[in-house]
């Protein structure tokens, strides 16, 4: 089942999309489709824009890889 989320002052598609979901590149396509005419909207999307998440869609996991003092 998709899921909805609005646009905040100033957000871009994939800032949104990192925000509110931790999606990536990847799913960007996948909501595009999911959702006609919002890249005609423009780059900066209007205050309170819904955007349709696709059930489709994956969260790109949010970790760092780790770095030891002395791997350098």
């Amino acid at each position: 089942m998709p899921d909805i989320i609005r646009a905040q002052q100033g957000d871009t598609l994939d800032a949104l999309l990192w925000r509110e979901r931790s999606f990536g590149a990847s799913d960007l396509g996948k909501v595009l489709e999911a959702n006609p005419g919002l890249a005609a909207l423009g780059v900066i999307l209007p205050l309170g824009t819904p955007v349709t998440i696709p059930a489709t869609a994956t969260p790109t996991p949010r970790t760092l890889p780790l770095i030891q003092l002395w791997d350098i």
